[in-house]
């Protein structure tokens, strides 16, 4: 069974989401130099031309998996196995859904729209990801990065951090490469970047590829949320 953690709750944005949701931001903590990659892993496949640079440049990433990605994607979790010193996998929910529960879609996503759901969503995820990696995760991103007030209460006493980040590098993987390069090569110490690992047909891909290679060239240090953060006792 796995023990409940009392966390601290992120500081939330300072322009709330729709609705009255919150979008948390996250930095990596004071004096931190780093940055810190964070990869969403949502369904479908796997993007080889991001996993293989980081791979290639030994730059240690975090991984937010759902349990239908995990699924469908064997031979990728056996590479990040493997690759355990580099990869920290990390919970994205069950099925995808945001933990939303005061409005029935966001981005064209259904929400969970009850507390029991965002509760299944997490823990369901959380079990995937435990049985998957042996290792419970200890924190939890959902499908839009977008919480109700009461989602985010919960998920704090369920025992997990919320993820946010400070900056966007491909929205989505909605943003075409060169954009998504320019953003992810500008990155500042201390930022935390939300990108997609699930999208090989797109061209945010090779963006994010290019950025990071910008981003080792200059001697960039990247962290781990896990060893960023000190994991909280309790």
């Amino acid at each position: 069974m796995r023990l409940l953690l009392v966390v601290p709750f992120l500081i939330m944005a300072a322009c709330p989401a729709l609705a009255g949701d919150v979008e948390p931001r996250l930095t990596l903590p004071a004096g931190d130099k780093a940055v810190a990659l964070t990869f969403d892993a949502c369904s479908g496949a796997v993007d080889d031309r991001i996993l293989n640079e980081l791979i290639a440049d030994r730059v240690p990433a975090t991984l937010f998996v759902t349990h239908r990605w995990l699924k469908r994607n064997a031979v990728t979790v056996a590479l990040l196995v493997a690759h355990s010193d580099l990869f920290e996998i990390e919970n994205h929910g069950e099925n995808h859904v945001p933990a939303i529960t005061d409005r029935p879609s966001v981005f064209g996503l259904a929400t969970a729209g009850s507390l029991a759901a965002v509760s299944q969503e997490v823990l369901g995820g959380a079990a995937a990801v435990t049985a998957t990696f042996g290792r419970s995760p200890a924190w939890y991103r959902d499908a839009s990065a977008r919480y109700s007030r009461d989602a985010v209460q919960l998920i704090g006493n369920l025992g997990y951090r919320i993820a946010g980040y400070s900056l966007n590098a491909d929205v989505g993987a909605s943003l075409p490469a060169a954009a998504v390069a320019k953003r992810v090569a500008a990155a500042r110490p201390g930022d935390v970047i939300i990108a997609h690992i699930n999208h090989p047909e797109r061209p945010a891909g090779a963006g994010l590829a290019e950025g990071i290679r910008a981003l080792v060239a200059k001697g960039t240090r990247f962290e781990r949320l896990d060893t960023a953060f000190a994991l909280p006792t309790g």
